[in-house]
């Protein structure tokens, strides 16, 4: 259960209390359990001390402690268990009402979350069927190009099941392979690239800057520490530009096309772009999918998604 704040109010209308729940159970301060019960603060704590002194409850599992306003140190929450015992000692009828309360609220909270839980289930079930099926249709084609006298389409697929392997595996190539020296273009060259794509889109905001995030990608794969650069290969700085291009979101519209571009416009710069047989390292659709596939990635997957885009390079 996450947490949740509900306001209890004493059926005579004379207590408002702020209740905390969290799992699957209640939390009041020392505070609260005396405005609750009416009683003098030092009979609460002298009932609550012995709740425990006397082993009808476990402290370490009953109580815990937060940061709350107003407070310079954490303050000691107890739980529905220990807030009944009290009720039990001062033989407050107020015990027994917040009690009913608070476990009908409990219940509430319960029957809600599971409706989500299975909710939430299902979906993942959903996901892991279209994965299945995903698996069904690329194994299909595998066996009729086996059986084919033309193995190039096998030959493509091994590749991208190799890929698919290393990613579940945790195997990504962490560098690449083409170490010499990277011709960095300017901002004004990637901007000259950009400016010719603006005739191709219908949109009065397309490039237009919203920040300097664009320059900081273009200069951070050229950066060093202590003579070493940060990223050593022609791969690596391709990837890198293409996730922060994406990622920073200098401009207002288009920044995985702008990205793709001057990836593009990267590795041909540097001799790249075209294996031994003049064709293009990635196709048109290969390009579109890895731009989403960064833009739709967290923050914390970002090695991750270099990773992947350097393996792609290295092994084309």
């Amino acid at each position: 259960m996450e947490n949740q704040i509900e306001i209890y109010k004493s059926p005579d209308g004379n207590t408002s209390i702020e209740v905390q729940f969290e799992k699957e159970t209640v939390w009041l301060t020392q505070s609260q359990i005396t405005e609750l019960f009416q009683r003098d603060r030092t009979v609460i704590s002298k009932h609550i001390s012995n709740v425990f002194k006397e082993g009808e409850l476990e402290k370490e599992s009953n109580v815990h402690f937060l940061h709350i306003a107003n407070s310079d140190k954490p303050v000691a929450f107890y739980n529905l268990d220990v807030i009944i015992s009290v009720g039990y000692r001062v033989k407050s009828q107020r015990g027994t009402q917040f009690r009913q309360w608070a476990t009908q609220r409990l219940k509430e909270y319960l029957v809600q979350g599971y409706a989500i839980n299975e909710k939430r289930l299902a979906e993942k079930q959903m996901h892991l069927q279209t994965l299945k099926t995903g698996i069904r249709i690329v194994s299909r084609a595998i066996e009729e190009q086996a059986q084919s006298t033309d193995n190039e389409s096998l030959s493509l697929f091994s590749a991208g099941l190799e890929m698919l392997d290393d990613y579940d595996h945790e195997a990504l190539d962490i560098k690449g392979k083409t170490v010499r020296e990277a011709v960095l273009p300017s901002v004004a060259e990637y901007l000259e690239v950009v400016a010719d794509m603006r005739s191709a889109f219908s949109s009065d905001v397309f490039a237009k800057h919203k920040d300097h995030s664009f320059e900081s990608s273009v200069a951070q794969i050229g950066q060093s520490f202590g003579g070493q650069e940060l990223y050593p290969s022609l791969e690596e700085k391709a990837a890198t530009l293409l996730y922060l291009i994406i990622k920073n979101h200098g401009f207002v519209d288009g920044n995985k096309r702008i990205g793709a571009a001057c990836f593009l416009y990267f590795l041909e710069k540097n001799k790249l772009l075209f294996n031994d047989l003049n064709q293009t390292i990635i196709s048109n659709k290969a390009l579109a999918t890895l731009t989403l596939f960064v833009a739709a990635s967290k923050a914390e997957e970002m090695e991750t998604v270099r990773k992947l885009i350097i393996s792609i390079l290295n092994r084309t």
